[in-house]
C-alpha cells in the first residue's frame, strides 16, 4: 500500500517523504517543482513531475499507483502577501487543485487524506491560545483558500467513505536532524531563515515589522513548531484514520510563544553572529499574538512535540543553512 505525498519536493513535503520512508512506508511523490526542489526528494520515493490541477496527469498517476491507502497534501501556494495581490492564483491552485484530488480519490477508492492547513483560517483571533472550536474568519485569500479546502473535504466525506484530518499549524521552522534537507525558498518570507541569511552574509539586515504591538516587548509573538514534529503529527493522523478514526481538525504548535525580538536574540546566541536588525512599519493584518493549543492533537492522536524550545529549532535550521548556504543550488 502506498502513501502519496502531494508537494513532496517542498520544504515540509520533503521532510514528510523522508520520514515516511525511514518508517518503512511505500511512498510516491507528486510535485510540479514550481517552488519545490527535486534534490530534496528521497531517492527511494517514486517521483511524478506534474500539476495536481492536470486531470489527465493525475489520472495517469492514480492508475499506475493502484494501491494508494493515504494522501498527505502539501501542494498549495502559501504566501500571504502574494495571495492578497494575486487571489485568483491561490483559488485556482489551492481550491481547484483540491477538487481534482478529491475526484481522483473518489474514482480510485483512496480513503484517507491528511491535509496541511493553517492557523490563517482563524484570521484575527480574540484570545490565545487558539483552540479548534474558535471561529474561523480568514483575512487573506491564502487563509480563505485553505478553509475552502477544509470545507470541500467535509462535504465530500459526508457522501463517501473518505475520511480526512486537517492539521492547522502555526510557524514551521527547523530542518532534518542530520542537516540533509531543510528550508530553501527562492523568495524567502519566513523570519528564522531570513535571520540566518543575515548571519551568513546573504542579507544586510533583518526587518522586524512593528514594535508597538500589545506584547511584553512590542513585537509579534508566534508559536514555532519544528518540521519533524509536524511530520510526526501527519503520520500519526494517517494511522489514526487507517484505524477507523473519524474525520477531524487539529491545531499543531509547541504551545510556547516567542516574540520576534526573542527569536532574534536566540539566533544571535546560536550562530555567534551579531545579526543586524531594524524596526520597520507594521504590516496590515498581523495579529499581536498567535499561540496554539495542541491539547486535542495530544489527546486524540497521541502526538507529543519533541522540540519545544525555539533554540533547538533554530539550531537545526542553522545546521542546514551553514551546510547549504545556497539551498539546493
Amino acid at each position: 500500500m502506498t502513501v502519496l505525498v502531494l508537494g513532496g519536493a517542498g520544504y515540509i513535503g520533503s521532510h514528510a517523504t523522508s520520514t515516511l520512508i525511514e518508517k518503512g512506508y511505500d511512498v510516491a511523490v507528486i510535485d510540479n517543482l514550481v517552488t519545490g526542489h527535486k534534490e530534496a526528494i528521497d531517492l527511494k520515493a517514486r517521483f511524478y513531475q506534474g500539476d495536481i490541477r492536470d486531470l489527465k496527469f493525475m489520472h495517469e498517476v492514480f492508475t499506475k499507483e493502484k494501491d494508494i491507502e493515504g494522501i498527505l497534501h502539501f501542494a498549495a501556494f502559501s504566501l500571504v502577501g502574494e495571495s492578497i495581490k494575486k487571489p485568483l492564483k491561490y483559488f485556482n491552485n489551492n481550491v481547484y487543485g483540491a477538487q481534482i484530488m478529491l475526484e481522483m480519490m473518489q474514482e480510485f477508492g483512496a480513503k484517507h487524506i491528511v491535509f496541511s492547513s493553517t492557523a490563517a483560517t482563524y484570521g484575527l483571533p480574540e484570545k490565545s491560545p487558539i483552540t479548534e472550536d474558535m471561529p474561523t474568519n480568514p483575512i487573506n485569500p491564502y487563509g480563505q483558500s485553505k478553509l475552502m479546502m477544509e470545507q470541500m473535504m467535509k462535504w465530500q466525506a459526508a457522501v463517501s467513505n473518505m475520511t480526512y484530518v486537517s492539521l492547522r499549524y502555526f510557524n514551521v521552522a527547523g530542518a532534518k536532524k542530520d542537516g540533509s534537507i531543510g528550508e530553501a525558498h527562492k523568495c524567502e518570507t519566513h523570519l528564522i531563515p531570513i535571520i540566518l541569511q543575515v548571519a551568513l552574509g546573504q542579507r544586510d539586515e533583518v526587518i522586524i515589522y512593528g514594535d508597538d504591538y500589545k506584547t511584553f516587548d512590542g513585537t509579534n509573538i508566534r508559536d514555532y513548531i519544528h518540521v519533524e514534529d509536524l511530520i510526526d503529527a501527519h503520520i500519526k493522523a494517517l494511522e489514526y484514520l487507517k484505524q477507523g478514526g473519524k474525520s477531524d481538525i487539529f491545531n499543531l504548535g509547541s504551545a510556547n510563544g516567542y516574540s520576534n525580538k526573542e527569536v532574534l536574540k536566540v539566533a544571535r546566541e546560536v550562530t555567534g553572529h551579531t545579526i543586524s536588525a531594524k524596526i520597520g512599519t507594521r504590516r496590515p493584518g498581523d495579529p499581536d499574538t498567535l499561540v496554539a493549543s495542541s491539547q486535542k492533537a495530544k489527546d486524540v492522536l497521541g502526538w507529543k512535540p519533541k522540540f519545544t524550545s525555539v533554540k533547538d529549532i533554530i539550531a537545526s535550521a542553522w545546521k542546514w543553512h551553514k551546510g547549504h548556504p545556497n539551498g539546493y543550488d
